[in-house]
């Protein structure tokens, strides 16, 4: 029974053909990866493009596996090889594949648009065969080992990104086949590549969205504030790879794109509605004056310091107020002017608040506290004066 068994599987074990890989012919792939970006370990995505007849390569980093990050991948390796592959071998993933039909594939509008922009010839591999572009796959771990073991650390996925890069130009720059050296191949490859076309191909994906009652959007999940006069109206969100810019009449604003559940605020599209609600400024003013920067964050303090945060946001509430109606550059300069002559003035107060301190208190007087007030206490006195005149 083994020689039975032993030769049916002999006989359904498939044969592979030794094949010849031509010159402007690639393979491309996703690769599951782990990095630490600002002390954060977190997976990432390897887009891995390798033109197989020299074995060159390009390789980037992403947050996500999705369709922007396979368009982006394309768009950057036919910049950096300064050509584009002839023909590109894919599994069939759902960013290029919509539907498959026998042995055809009908493809996503977007990767058509991408074929359509550099003229390439899209191949796809057997269903459920990833050894028919088995060069990219073991390529793809072998990288994983040389050049990102140990974790590679870095500010940024770009920052990692681009050493990468640049260790796989220099390992193919170093490397010799058979007596010839790589920058031969690569130039007899070279060559072979179809032009890169003097437009670049917009990745961005283009959303029509409605802008809720709070000047939010919401886009795959995540929410982003834009400018509150915008509130309630239709606008075009373009999702970008790491960011997402939303255009309404005739204006745009960019964030950084947020994670699924999240929200990206920012509390200068509500400078309006803050400088009439000082309760809501007291709210988020340690996020509206991160946004402001200086001189806002020492002007925040030295109000805070004198009046308290009720009354320190009262006046913060008027000069947003001031902001809307002359314009954010104005106000900084005369805040500026303002903090400067109170520090000039600050030693001289200080110097009479010591006088005072020295003064002797008659012991009768000692037991007896006296409450400091605030200027505005004094308002009514003012008041009933300007009344008797």
């Amino acid at each position: 029974m083994g020689d039975y068994w032993r030769e049916r599987r002999r006989q359904r074990a498939e044969v592979y053909v030794p094949l010849i890989n031509r010159p402007g012919e690639a393979q491309i792939d996703f690769f599951e990866v782990v990095v630490e970006v600002g002390g954060e370990r977190r997976k990432a995505w390897e887009f891995l493009m390798r033109l197989m007849y020299s074995g060159r390569e390009f390789a980037w980093l992403y947050e996500r596996c999705d369709q922007l990050a396979f368009l982006d991948g394309h768009v950057r390796a036919f910049a950096h090889l300064d050509g584009v592959a002839r023909r590109c071998v894919y599994d069939n993933l759902a960013a290029a594949v919509r539907k498959i039909v026998g042995a055809r594939r009908e493809l996503t509008g977007r990767f058509l648009a991408l074929v359509s922009h550099y003229l390439f010839e899209p191949d796809f591999a057997r269903i459920g065969e990833g050894h028919d572009k088995g060069g990219v796959e073991s390529r793809g771990k072998a990288i994983r080992l040389a050049h990102l073991t140990p974790i590679p650390r870095g500010d940024s996925l770009d920052a990692i990104s681009r050493q990468l890069l640049g260790d796989l130009d220099a390992a193919f720059a170093a490397r010799h086949d058979a007596g010839r050296s790589s920058s031969e191949q690569w130039e007899e490859e070279r060559g072979q590549l179809l032009p890169v076309p003097a437009t670049s191909f917009e990745v961005r994906k283009p959303i029509p969205v409605e802008i809720s009652s709070r000047a939010m959007v919401r886009i795959e999940g995540a929410w982003y504030s834009v400018p509150s006069r915008w509130a309630r109206l239709n606008a075009t969100a373009y999702l970008g790879v790491d960011d997402v810019r939303i255009t309404c009449m005739g204006e745009s604003v960019t964030h950084p794109r947020a994670r699924f559940g999240t929200r990206q605020v920012r509390y200068r599209h509500y400078l309006p509605e803050l400088s009439r609600k000082p309760h809501a400024v007291r709210q988020v003013a340690p996020e509206l004056i991160a946004e402001l920067g200086a001189p806002w964050s020492g002007l925040w303090g030295l109000l805070c310091g004198t009046h308290g945060e009720l009354e320190a946001a009262r006046v913060l509430a008027r000069l947003l107020g001031a902001v809307c109606e002359h314009g954010e550059d104005r106000v900084r300069l005369a805040l500026e002017a303002a903090i400067k002559q109170h520090r000039s003035e600050a030693p001289h107060l200080a110097a009479a608040e010591r006088r005072i301190e020295n003064v002797a208190v008659p012991e009768a007087l000692a037991a007896y506290v006296v409450e400091t007030g605030h200027a505005s206490d004094y308002d009514h006195l003012l008041a009933a004066g300007a009344v008797h005149e």
